[in-house]
């Protein structure tokens, strides 16, 4: 026997700003993609006549255009939410319109996030249908759980099934989202096998199943970095489409992410735009590529590197939390003083070993580079 889940109609309207920077837009600290976004995803949609898959909001040529910016026709611009090779974009669009589900590879900071629920936003008009992993997620957390009360004053019924993000997605054909694969139990993740395969979700309580609607499919992310990873089975890795997402090629592809990122998240939480803090975004880049290369820029000084990853993210976050020390307790100008500290934590994760690798390229790189005497100075006394 084949059950549908009855659609819940997506979130309530009420936890729903009405439309990109309207007041309730304001009142969320991080709004989700679809309303942050709502008025570039209404323009697309409004001129977008290309083929759509069957419940998709938008073409994979809009969802494209919506990741990596453009200008429409009528002049309506798209800001870029993804700075990166546009085939690695339209190889993963064109992976959801298929059978096949996505994975989305990389080491940490590269917005493997940010472009997961981006994807789910302009393809499904939600990107809530959310998995978490954990080492602790079990495995009702992708197939289904139940309410306890009604399980035991009922007995197992439709009524005291509680549908996860995944079946949802199944049954609405919607795009289902599961975070940090990899940290998730080898015998948890292997619930997926199934799902991906079949296209159902077999309920044996109930001597039923949910078979996936038109639409449906399913993004994943992982990186093998982390500590506390759990490798996919050969059996799950064949049921995925996987695309790496590199590091930015250059730095001044990095200085553009992560300077637009840190405006989007500054304007969030009011913080006003810090003048010419471009060049302490740029010098923020330089340190973490130099210590992540384990070279510096111009190739002439090996350079020991930490055991942090110093991703992109974590350049956002130093540059973010700089602006705003300079705005509460400066004058407003982002200065060095302002990011030494925030370098330094992002640095040293190991108090042994990183703080030597630290103090060597502040002594050896940092201290004879010119133009550098004040970051210099204010490294040394935070690191002090």
């Amino acid at each position: 026997m084949t059950v549908s889940v009855e659609p819940t109609g997506g979130r309530a309207a009420s936890a729903r700003p009405a439309e990109s920077g309207g007041q309730g837009a304001t009142q969320v600290l991080r709004p989700h993609a679809e309303d942050a976004f709502a008025a570039e995803l209404a323009a697309l949609a409004g001129q977008d006549d290309r083929p759509r898959p069957a419940r998709w909001r938008l073409s994979p040529w809009a969802v494209a255009t919506y990741l990596l910016g453009g200008t429409l026709p009528d002049g309506t611009v798209i800001t870029p939410k993804y700075v990166g090779p546009r085939r690695i974009v339209e190889v993963a669009v064109t992976t959801l319109a298929t059978d096949r589900a996505l994975l989305l590879l990389g080491v940490p900071g590269t917005a493997k996030t940010w472009v997961s629920e981006h994807l789910a936003a302009a393809v499904s008009g939600d990107s809530t249908l959310l998995v978490q992993g954990t080492a602790g997620t079990p495995e009702e957390a992708i197939r289904y759980g139940w309410n306890y009360a009604r399980l035991l004053a009922h007995g197992p019924s439709r009524d005291a099934l509680v549908p996860s993000p995944v079946m949802r997605a199944m049954s609405e054909g919607m795009t289902a989202r599961v975070e940090e694969l990899t940290r998730i139990p080898a015998d948890v993740q292997d619930t997926l096998i199934t799902i991906l395969s079949e296209k159902t979700l077999p309920i044996p309580e109930l001597g039923e199943e949910v078979q996936a609607v038109r639409g449906f499919n399913l993004i994943a992310t992982a990186n093998d970095r982390d500590r506390g990873v759990n490798d996919l089975s050969s059996a799950l890795r064949r049921r995925f489409n996987t695309v790496v997402l590199p590091l930015p090629e250059s730095a001044d592809a990095e200085v553009d992410i992560v300077a637009r990122r840190v405006d989007q998240i500054g304007r969030s939480l009011d913080l006003p735009a810090a003048p010419d803090g471009i060049d302490e975004i740029r010098r923020v880049v330089t340190v973490f590529r130099e210590l992540r290369d384990g070279v510096t820029t111009d190739g002439r000084t090996k350079v020991k590197s930490p055991s942090g990853t110093l991703s992109t993210a974590e350049a956002i976050s130093v540059v973010t939390n700089g602006l705003a020390l300079a705005a509460h307790f400066g004058d407003g100008v982002l200065r060095p003083g302002d990011v030494a500290a925030g370098i330094l934590g992002a640095v040293v994760r190991d108090p042994a070993a990183d703080a030597v690798v630290w103090q060597e390229y502040l002594e050896a790189v940092v201290r004879e580079r010119d133009g550098w005497k004040d970051f210099y100075r204010a490294c040394r006394e935070v690191s002090a």
